[in-house]
């Protein structure tokens, strides 16, 4: 297989971080009188940031959140996230596994998070991962994020790799969108974090797991080769 380049996103995809953003959110929310959100439901929270994230939390448990005070909620998740930021974090099943062939093999290998991107790489050194990627863009990298096109094409040309074989891996319906704001194919795993049927959006590929990831994308290298 001529080689791709593969965007992979963070959050539900390449690691299994509720716990720990769970952790980090129900910290603010304890802080201002508010009942945690037990960990299964900041699953469907998570995907656009963790500014998006404390709003949902502040909805869910009493009403919106105070637009003065996002700032300082923010900080505050930051502050006690970077402090257990892989407490209980762990890669999905075979992620190591699947990357160290997919490398092996020649592809291009990036991240595209709305994490902020020092959290993403603290994130990734602390499970062995960052050694895997050429580049980790987070959402203060740029001047934008996901679902802007240009958070994905500015990592795919920072790994030096081709849009027109790129593949963005992800969960959830951000980066699907993202994947089609840029022109690209997507992968879609089902067991990440997104309130949506992953089914609707549009995916070329929808995975349960990473067993099968390999054979998608050999899939999808097949076909980008028949339209080049």
């Amino acid at each position: 297989m001529k080689p791709l380049t593969l965007v992979f996103d963070l959050d539900g995809t390449l690691v299994d971080t509720a716990p720990d953003l769970a952790g980090a959110m129900n910290a603010v929310l304890v802080a201002h009188d508010r009942p945690p959100v037990p960990p299964a439901e900041v699953r469907h929270m998570v995907g656009r940031g963790a500014r998006a994230l404390i709003e949902r939390g502040f909805e869910v448990t009493g009403g919106p959140v105070d637009p003065s005070a996002m700032d300082a909620h923010f900080d505050q998740f930051i502050a006690y996230y970077g402090a257990h930021v892989a407490d209980a974090s762990v890669p999905f099943a075979h992620v190591r596994e699947v990357l160290t062939r997919l490398k092996a093999a020649g592809h291009m290998l990036g991240v595209c998070t709305n994490k902020p991107e020092a959290l993403a790489v603290s994130l990734l050194d602390a499970l062995d991962l960052n050694r895997f990627f050429g580049a980790v863009l987070g959402a203060d990298t740029l001047d934008v994020k996901k679902p802007h096109p240009r958070h994905l094409s500015e990592t795919v040309k920072r790994i030096g790799g081709d849009m027109g074989r790129t593949v963005m891996i992800g969960d959830s319906e951000v980066d699907a969108e993202t994947a089609r704001n840029a022109g690209v194919p997507s992968v879609i795993f089902t067991f990440g974090y997104t309130q949506f049927d992953p089914a609707t959006f549009g995916a070329a590929a929808l995975l349960d797991g990473y067993d099968a990831l390999e054979a998608a994308l050999a899939g999808i290298a097949a076909k980008l080769d028949t339209e080049a």
